[in-house]
């Protein structure tokens, strides 16, 4: 793993982050077709990043910590603007924000113990994946007809197996803090 700062997949995470802002203003101003397609082009770029890091052997520990984030930011501010706009409903960013709040009560443990953040497992992967399917459908689903029907339907689909993933690896990284934190107990 690389310690370089400046690579093709950091810039591409980057590009990622920038979009945050555009979607949310795409959003508050009601212009769903541009938010879209904002979104769209997040869930490409979130693609793009790991296989251009694997195929020009860029994996770099920036990227592995900025991609997640960027993910991460996408995802809240996605549900906030969402539950701001009455698509979803806010016990559902309660359930997204809480797990993310519960991985961040874990760094501090971490750190003390000489870890940093745990690296991304493949449940999370496919959990972030599903959300980042769920809100552009879930914000299509506001579209009349058959169209908005399908969207809704798969959209939910891909929220509640989004969320059981989540939480699920959510889990999985407060069993694997456990066992880390108590390794560094018995090794003291």
């Amino acid at each position: 793993m690389s310690r370089r700062v400046v690579t093709v997949p950091n810039a591409i995470s980057l590009l990622r982050l920038a979009l945050v802002p555009v979607f949310a203003v795409l959003i508050v101003q009601g212009s769903d077709g541009w938010a879209l397609l904002v979104l769209a082009l997040s869930g490409f770029t979130d693609w793009l990043d790991g296989v251009v890091a694997r195929r020009l052997d860029q994996v770099s520990e920036l990227g592995q910590v900025l991609d997640p984030a960027a993910d991460r930011l996408f995802i809240v501010v996605t549900l906030v603007a969402l539950a701001w706009r009455d698509i979803v409903p806010l016990w559902l960013l309660a359930l997204i924000v809480g797990r993310d709040v519960l991985l961040l009560l874990l760094l501090p443990g971490l750190s003390r113990h000489g870890y940093g953040p745990l690296p991304v497992n493949f449940v999370g992967k496919a959990a972030t994946f599903a959300l980042l399917y769920a809100f552009p459908l879930l914000l299509l689903a506001e579209a009349p007809g058959a169209l908005g029907t399908w969207a809704s339907v798969l959209g939910w689909a891909f929220a509640w197996w989004g969320v059981g993933m989540y939480w699920y690896s959510g889990g999985m990284y407060l069993r694997q803090t456990s066992q880390l934190v108590g390794r560094g107990r018995a090794t003291a």
